[in-house]
Formats: structure tokens, C-alpha cells, sequence
């Protein structure tokens, strides 16, 4: 099959400290696409399809331990909202990212694929 990897897309109103978050302290592996726009190597991922009444996608981050893993980012300046919380699938937290951009960050209870 032609299909070789997914290209996820942040939009925020501020897309350089965003990138700064995910170059220093996501340390994600990057290749600069030309005048500053970062293109990141993501971690392993897998896709959901869940019903719902309205078309649309969420982006989340998965994690071995949120307790550890909340405690580093808050040290690097990350911010949480809400949580952690109980849910369906695991224990999850929003990250608040620079311009309001939230992301869903959980340790997963159901299989994973990896």
C-alpha cells in the first residue's frame, strides 16, 4: 500500500513557543522544513475510530507513568488543567500549550498495538 506515515497538523496562534515545547522538552527529533518550520518525528502511534454524531479528530499523547511523566513536564514549564482524571480508556491530563492549544496527555488502560 501507498499510505507510508501521518502528518498531524497543531494550529495556535503561537506556533514557535509551541515548537520550542516540542524541540526542548518533548526533545522530539526534527528536521527544519525551511524559515523555522519544524517538522517532528513522532513517537510510536496507533488511530482510534470511535462513532460520534459529528465529524472531527483529537490529538493525544500516550504515556507509561502520568504521575512521572506530569511531575517532569511541570518542571520544564508545562501546564495541566483539569486533572489527572479516571477515564474509560486510562488516567488522563490536558496539556495547555502555548496559545491555548490543549492536548489530551494519558497513560492507557486498554492494549496498545506497540
Amino acid at each position: 500500500m501507498g499510505i507510508t506515515g501521518t502528518h498531524l497538523i497543531l494550529y495556535t496562534s503561537e506556533p514557535d513557543e509551541v515548537r520550542a515545547i516540542l524541540r526542548d522538552v518533548f526533545g522530539w527529533a526534527h528536521v527544519d522544513a525551511g524559515g523555522g518550520w519544524l517538522i517532528f518525528a513522532l513517537p510510536p502511534a496507533e488511530l482510534g475510530v470511535h462513532p460520534a454524531e459529528v465529524p472531527h479528530h483529537q490529538v493525544s499523547l500516550t504515556c507509561d507513568d502520568l504521575t512521572a511523566t506530569m511531575a517532569e513536564l511541570t518542571d520544564r514549564g508545562v501546564v495541566f488543567r483539569d486533572g489527572p482524571l479516571e477515564m474509560s480508556f486510562g488516567v488522563g491530563v490536558t496539556m495547555v500549550l502555548p496559545g491555548e492549544l490543549e492536548i489530551l496527555l494519558y497513560e492507557p488502560s486498554h492494549p496498545t498495538p506497540g
